[in-house]
């Protein structure tokens, strides 16, 4: 009997393998097939050391190596294949995935017999290769959406057609391909395509047409088995949860299981683009149901010009500052997705439509560089819109960054990554929070202008923070969402004090730090702006002029406000601030910080700086649930200082 191993290697530690486990499910549902193969799935981190990986590939002697291929690992599978054809001279190996299918002249630049490359879903061509090769005399032509070298020619067989009825594709959760194996984190899809047709996106490129459904009876077994193998974390793959009305009894049955067996812990998902209400009310109910405390808000762009150019339509303005009100009414995190820098965004749009999110109040702005994706709209469109590309250093990933276009030059871009990086520090991990919503809404500096400002204050700044910040966009690792969390276990812990000092030192340069207000927003920051993990709170070390802290105990300090300033600090009304309310009339408030959390961890000091990157990085998306919570002690008449 010959060997079938079917190679993941994905992003983290102990993620169940959904693709892989699909082609072995509906090859090993055929019963030629299941008489003629062994089917087994080898599944590791593509961060893992690369000569573990061979050899545990190596140890399997497969007659069939079958490898999925995204941008995070296509790297490393150039450099397993060719180790493998070399040390496997008997093997067939079968690429797959987005980042190679129809482009096998990319990723097979010379003719090697046995290697193969996908080009779609891989059910139906993995089935049909399996089936001429355990044929007396392969005939590798009836084998549908097939690429291979042959007497020294590149074949491509006629597309495979797209599996309509999803019946067809017995569940590998429920026929025991799972069974054996140890994951934590478990993914799922209840769908399958794409209405959309967003040139930056492979997923509906690939499959604009009717999304095709799993059945209702068949998703809710799914979750029973996870459920009941006690998986941590659950993402639902589909490219819009919420998409459909049958996603809310879905979402409130999971809960139920959650309910019944305790897991899983979390679940995230991409969210339905136009359907915020659905969003709103699913959202609700996983936070109701302990499982999830963030919901994303994919804008990409707030340029109309931008979102034409994309074929995107986002939902109206006044739609989204509704739902980011209702969200925030209700407690629950969100956070907006852009990318930067799209077609006909300019430096300007950027910093305008960033702008106009801040006055909403949006929680976390989460912007990615843009990446040229293989296989996607924009990919055959790279000449029209001007787009330069780097490719950013690694021998992992394969990720190609848009470093330029017709509306942004290599410098503007650069300082669009900049512009980021001083968002996420000010704005995000609420290190000028106060400071930047009293600035704009005196009209003195907007939010963008004052995130400007910073940008370039950090390109002269020294310190590590500076340098990381500068390596990283000098290297393009800002590409990587790693990245966003190491920044965040930096400047809200390990370089917390350093932080401090950066900030000071900006802000006593500018015109506006004449204004006491200005200056007790500051203080204000300082004392407000959250820890990542559970430890005590430290008082900065900078001087406090316009304010008194005191602490209370290792994780509170309270502080006395003039009169007419508590609203300074309404921003974090969702942390408890309800009580702080307006002290107008009165001589002034005495607000208590609380800076417990509801979800911290405590620093683990003895796990890898990848690790604990990972898991700032989830707390950026939720970020509410870190923030300190704000009450009012007492009411005293005190003067104003």
């Amino acid at each position: 009997m010959k060997s079938v191993v079917f190679v993941d290697l994905p992003t983290y530690e102990n993620m169940l393998p959904l693709a892989a486990g699909y082609m072995q499910a509906y090859a090993q549902n055929d019963p030629k097939l299941r008489a003629s193969y062994r089917f087994e799935i080898a599944s590791f981190p593509a961060a893992m050391d690369r000569g573990r990986i061979l050899g545990e590939l190596l140890s399997r002697e497969a007659d069939v190596y079958a490898i999925g291929c995204y941008i995070w690992n296509s790297k490393l599978v150039q450099w397993l294949l060719r180790e493998l054809i070399s040390k496997r001279p008997d093997a067939h190996f079968l690429l797959g995935g987005p980042q190679v299918m129809k482009n096998a002249l990319r990723y097979l630049p010379e003719p090697v017999d046995r290697v193969y490359v996908c080009n779609g879903e891989g059910e139906l061509t993995v089935h049909g290769l399996l089936t001429q090769l355990a044929a007396d005399r392969a005939d590798l032509s009836l084998v549908p959406g097939l690429s291979y070298w042959e007497a020294g020619e590149l074949v491509t067989t006629e597309a495979a057609p797209r599996v309509k009825s999803l019946t067809e594709i017995p569940s590998p959760f429920l026929t025991g391909v799972f069974d054996g194996h140890e994951f934590s984190f478990a993914i799922m899809e209840t769908n399958r395509g794409c209405p959309f047709r967003c040139s930056f996106c492979y997923w509906g490129a690939a499959t604009n047409d009717k999304v095709h459904k799993f059945e209702v009876d068949r998703i809710k077994a799914e979750l029973d088995w996870i459920t009941d193998h006690g998986f941590a974390g659950l993402f639902i793959a589909d490219a819009n949860w919420g998409l459909a009305p049958r996603d809310v009894e879905l979402s409130e049955y999971l809960v139920e299981r959650k309910n019944l067996t305790g897991f899983p812990l979390m679940v995230n998902m991409a969210a339905a683009k136009n359907k915020p209400d659905r969003m709103a009310e699913i959202t609700e109910i996983f936070v109701r149901g302990g499982l999830m405390a963030a919901q994303p808000i994919s804008l990409q762009s707030l340029s109309p010009e931008a979102l034409k150019m994309v074929e995107r339509q986002n939902i109206r303005q006044e739609t989204y500052t509704s739902l980011q009100r209702t969200l925030r009414e209700k407690g629950i995190s969100s956070y907006v997705e852009l990318i930067w820098p799209l077609p006909g965004e300019s430096y300007g749009s950027f910093k305008e439509g960033v702008t106009k999110l801040c006055r909403s109040d949006a929680d976390t702005l989460i912007i990615y560089p843009q990446l040229l994706l293989n296989n996607t709209p924009m990919f055959g469109r790279q000449e029209e819109f001007g787009l330069q590309v780097e490719s950013a250093p690694s021998e992992i990933a394969e990720a190609d960054v848009v470093v330029a276009t017709k509306w942004v030059s290599r410098r503007e871009c650069e300082d669009g990554f900049w512009l980021y990086y001083a968002i996420h520090c000010l704005y995000n991990m609420r290190g000028l929070l106060l400071v930047s919503r009293y600035l704009d809404r005196q009209g003195v500096v907007s939010f963008g202008d004052l995130f400007a400002s910073f940008a370039e204050y950090l390109k002269k700044g020294d310190g590590e923070i500076c340098d990381f910040i500068s390596r990283s966009i000098e290297n393009l690792a800002n590409y990587d969402l790693m990245n966003t969390g190491i920044t965040a276990h930096m400047i809200l812990s390990s370089h917390r004090d350093e932080f401090d000092r950066l900030l000071f030192d900006f802000v006593s340069g500018q015109e506006w730090w004449a204004d006491p207000v200005a200056r007790t927003a500051f203080e204000m920051d300082l004392l407000v702006r959250p820890y990542v993990y559970r430890e005590p709170f430290r008082l900065p070390s900078v001087g406090f002029r316009e304010v008194e802290p005191e602490a209370v105990d290792d994780y509170a300090v309270q502080v006395r406000l003039p009169q007419g300033l508590a609203e300074l600090v309404a921003v974090f009304e969702d942390g408890g601030t309800p009580a702080v309310g307006n002290d107008e009339g009165t001589g002034g408030t005495t607000v208590r910080i609380d800076h417990r959390g509801r979800q911290k961890v405590p620093y683990m000091a003895r796990r890898s700086l990848e690790h604990n990157a990972n898991y700032c990085q989830g707390i950026v998306l939720r970020f509410r649930e870190v923030l300190p919570t704000l009450s009012r002690v007492r009411t005293e008449s005190i003067s104003s200082r």
